[in-house]
């Protein structure tokens, strides 16, 4: 091959399958440090050897077995010039011995997920690790998804990586007594990966669908482990929203919002498969916050139009979200339905007042919500000023552009 197809490849896989490469090579290796140095020396073979021989009929495999000679190699020339050298030679050994298989590969990015998420590690970083670690988010991606200091989730992440290293915290799925307390943090990382994919925090697209599509794998993984009314719920909920994916963009890439989205284009399969779950989860009587979520992305999905969406319905839902989950975001999102259901003067009131308790205040959906209702209600000088704020806060192409195109409307 081409040295340009070849690279093209190299960067397609590195694409969509690094970071599976990278959670079996962390289980093999028990060292995320030298799993990330493996996993970059193997693909930096890949760009020279594929071209050479040929792209191996499975790449993923290969990739994992090179990494893991390139550990081994790294491990031999620690063992001459340290002290631990006899447990180096013994890891050595293991590791040459160690078997896997393709479906280890597949499992091996859930059971990360659920070592990164162990009760042993502190709380405030089990999410951020696993961004990071099995989703391949930025620390900076990360930090604007937690409203957080860079700084802050790099530390929070090395602290993490050397608790799992020293308390040597096993990389493998629960058993199914343990799986209910190491869920939440589960299904808060899965949704986080998947809201990144739906709306990028920055780029040049609004939508990374690597990510939406790992996260309804994760999601559908984790039914399959554990029914419980909340893993349908989030499924559900992941589900709804991707159905809209084809109609949040126009062909040029420009952000369309919900009431101007052509229906036609909403993927009715899977607007059937989340209502279906959404209904299942609600008649357990023991749902919370992700079912509620889904079903108010439900109520949307069956209006026919924008005009016809029952905002009275998904106000009452918010009410009761909001008492299960009180959050500011939550409260901006039912600030809006009420808007839509009672008046733009309605939401702006409520969004002032979030925004004047100091919460919010680096969120730029907020002020760009503020700025709507401002433009609606004829507050001309106030709506400027708030999409200049958005404006300031917003990293994603399209949605600058959008804001831009506002502003230029306002003059």
């Amino acid at each position: 091959m081409a040295d340009a197809a070849v690279r093209a490849r190299v960067e397609q896989v590195y694409r969509e399958d690094s970071r599976r490469i990278l959670a079996t090579l962390i289980r093999l290796l028990g060292d995320f440090d030298l799993a990330e140095e493996a996993l970059h020396e193997a693909f930096f073979v890949a760009v020279e050897r594929w071209q050479r021989d040929g792209v191996p009929d499975n790449p993923r495999t290969w990739l994992v077995s090179t990494g893991r000679f390139k550990a081994i190699d790294v491990l031999r020339r620690r063992a001459r010039f340290r002290a631990s050298r006899p447990l180096l030679l013994a890891q050595v050994e293991e590791l040459e011995q160690a078997q896997w298989s393709d479906e280890d590969v597949e499992d091996d990015r859930l059971r990360l997920m659920f070592t990164c998420c162990h009760p042993a590690l502190a709380a405030d970083a089990q999410v951020p690790l696993t961004l990071r670690e099995v989703c391949d988010l930025t620390t900076e991606e990360i930090a604007r998804a937690f409203l957080s200091a860079p700084a802050t989730i790099a530390q929070r992440i090395v602290r993490a990586k050397a608790k799992i290293r020293d308390a040597k915290i096993p990389y493998q799925v629960p058993s199914l007594s343990e799986l209910p307390e190491r869920l939440d943090s589960v299904l808060r990382v899965i949704y986080l990966v998947f809201n990144e994919g739906y709306s990028a925090s920055d780029g040049a697209q609004v939508v990374r669908e690597d990510l939406t599509r790992e996260a309804i794998r994760l999601g559908r993984l984790l039914m399959e482990l554990l029914p419980e009314p909340e893993v349908m719920g989030l499924l559900a909920l992941m589900l709804l929203h991707e159905s809209r994916r084809a109609a949040r963009t126009s062909p040029e890439g420009e952000l369309i919002l919900l009431e101007n989205q052509d229906r036609a284009r909403w993927d009715a399969q899977l607007i059937a498969e989340g209502g279906a779950l959404v209904e299942r989860a609600l008649t357990t009587r023991r749902f919370g916050p992700y079912c509620l979520q889904a079903a108010i992305a439900a109520v949307h999905a069956e209006a026919p139009t924008a005009a016809e969406t029952d905002w009275a319905q998904i106000v009452g839902l918010y009410d009761v979200l909001l008492r299960a989950t009180p959050s500011p975001v939550i409260e901006l999102n039912r600030a809006v339905a009420v808007a839509k259901r009672d008046g733009a003067l309605a939401g702006l009131t409520l969004i002032e007042g979030i925004l004047e308790r100091g919460e919010l205040q680096d969120y730029h959906l907020a002020h760009s919500a503020r700025a709507e209702f401002c433009r609606q209600l004829g507050r001309t000088d106030e709506a400027r000023t708030a999409y200049a704020r958005a404006l300031e806060l917003t990293r994603q192409a399209p949605e600058r552009r959008f804001i831009e195109g506002r502003l230029r409307e306002l003059g």
